[in-house]
């Protein structure tokens, strides 16, 4: 694809985590940018954020609501290429169905009928999914898993609605089957590439001005709540850092090679031990308020065995490292309680 200082990009769910990171590396490149967030207010604060002439915003406040794209989509003729970013991602909800699997199927599902009909121009769409959409909690969250960008989650609707981690796994799942069985069947204008990432990590895009963080950003932040005596946090999972899988997003549709595929984002496994070694070994200043634990003994640390051969070899990202991750994370956590 021939890009340049004149393409335009539409990135849906504006405000969101990795939606900042890509819209901030965009900009950098000299790409212009639409985005769409669910207020006026919160397009004001991106505006805000950016200060960039490149940068517009339109506000589709309900993403799952039949035509929820058409005018902002009518208005923009000049955007050629589409970042669907936009889903939910919590597990504090009142209602599986209603709060995470219904937003992501049929948000998905919307904003693909409204590119075929009023935006033809569109050629490339990159489709934000997630590791969790190549297995099942149990499977995905276990060293030696060997999924990966071949394999699929098998978790039924009806499992998906009983909780909602679940539910995350089943909204990421079927929200993605529902875009790629659409550029099968609807045959639109554009090709469909999926980026599923494992855990994400790393900084915000702007250090946070309230202590109410990004879910995924928490998770690391959570550990400077410990006190010295706590026990070590029980957790073994896979790690990316946001600011690759924004860059893997922009890759996708730059090249010709990305187009059909999905990519598998994941760098390594690790463990509470690690996260905390590596905060104790970075902030003195943090010295003798948090555990230690047994330092250096880490029952998961080392490349994942997900399949992301797709990645390694079109993309070709170098990865930010877990350290460097974790340690950008907390500097900002850290200068938010000074």
């Amino acid at each position: 694809m021939t890009v340049g200082n004149q393409t335009s990009v539409f990135v849906s769910g504006a405000t969101g985590y990795i939606a900042q990171h890509i819209i901030a590396q965009l900009l950098s490149k000299g790409y212009k940018v639409v985005g769409s967030v669910r207020s006026e207010g919160k397009g004001d604060g991106l505006a805000e954020t950016f200060k960039n002439s490149n940068f517009s915003y339109e506000v589709v406040p309900i993403l799952e609501k039949e035509g929820a794209f058409d005018e902002a989509l009518k208005k923009h003729p000049e955007v050629t290429v589409f970042l669907h970013t936009a889903s939910p991602f919590t597990y504090t909800v009142e209602d599986n169905e209603r709060d995470i699997l219904i937003p992501a199927i049929q948000g998905t599902k919307s904003v693909l009928e409204s590119i075929k009909k009023y935006a033809p121009q569109i050629t490339r769409l990159v489709y934000t999914s997630s590791s969790v959409a190549t297995g099942t909690v149990a499977e995905i969250t276990t060293p030696g898993f060997s999924g990966g960008e071949h394999t699929w989650n098998s978790t039924s609707y009806e499992d998906a609605k009983k909780d909602s981690v679940s539910a995350y796994f089943g909204s990421k799942t079927f929200a993605e089957k529902a875009a790629w069985d659409f550029v099968e069947n609807e045959k639109p204008n554009f090709t469909l590439t999926s980026i599923n990432p494992v855990y994400v990590f790393g900084p915000q895009n702007t250090p946070p001005k309230t202590k109410e963080l990004n879910l995924s950003a928490a998770m690391v932040g959570d550990f400077l709540k410990l006190g010295p005596n706590d026990d070590v946090p029980q957790m073994q999972t896979a790690y990316i850092d946001v600011r690759d899988v924004a860059k893997a997003h922009i890759i996708a549709f730059e090249k010709d090679e990305a187009q059909g595929k999905r990519f598998v984002l994941a760098d390594c496994f690790f463990d509470g031990q690690l996260i905390l070694d590596f905060i104790n070994n970075n902030f003195p200043e943090l010295k003798g308020k948090l555990p230690v634990g047994k330092p250096g003994e880490y029952t998961a640390y080392g490349p994942t065995t997900l399949n992301d051969s797709n990645a390694r070899s079109i993309l070709n990202i170098e990865y930010i490292s877990l350290e460097k991750s974790v340690v950008d994370t907390i500097k900002q956590i850290v200068h938010l309680k000074e």
